[in-house]
């Protein structure tokens, strides 16, 4: 992967999981994604948030026997998150919690980009909502 040349979008999501209590169910939905060519991994990152506030961050390899439940998720893992991000998502964290740091490429849209660029265009903004706020946003509407 480190010779591959990202052409989608990169997002970076910060999955908190209370109580720490990650169960690998979201591994499944993860690798089906990266199988269908939906997303590629880029990085991804176990973090843990203690009841005193302190932060420590687990790279996949230093799991173990329980990573384990990551074997069916393919991708590779390049270190593209600094500490900096970790911290900085760590931040968020409410404390005893658990989260899963992680980086991908949106691979459905390279098609697209490649057209953007091939036509002589170029994106000057770009902006993630969340599914909530436009949900909301579509009842409010539907309303009035």
């Amino acid at each position: 992967m480190a010779t591959d040349i990202i052409t989608g979008p990169v997002e970076l999501a910060v999955l908190e999981f209370p109580g720490s209590k990650f169960n690998g169910e979201i591994v499944p939905a993860l690798a089906e994604l990266v199988n269908d060519g939906i997303v590629r991994i880029i990085d991804l990152v176990l973090i843990t948030k203690d009841e005193d506030g302190s932060v420590t961050s687990i790279e996949l390899s230093e799991l173990g026997d329980d990573a384990s439940v990551f074997d069916d998720l393919d991708g590779e893992v390049t270190g593209v998150l600094s500490e900096d991000d970790l911290a900085i998502a760590g931040d968020a964290l409410a404390a005893g919690s658990s989260a899963l740091v992680i980086v991908w490429e949106d691979a459905w849209a390279r098609r697209l980009v490649e057209a953007i660029k091939g036509s002589g265009g170029r994106l000057v903004a770009h902006d993630r909502l969340d599914a909530e706020t436009v949900s909301e946003a579509l009842a409010e509407s539907s309303t009035d």
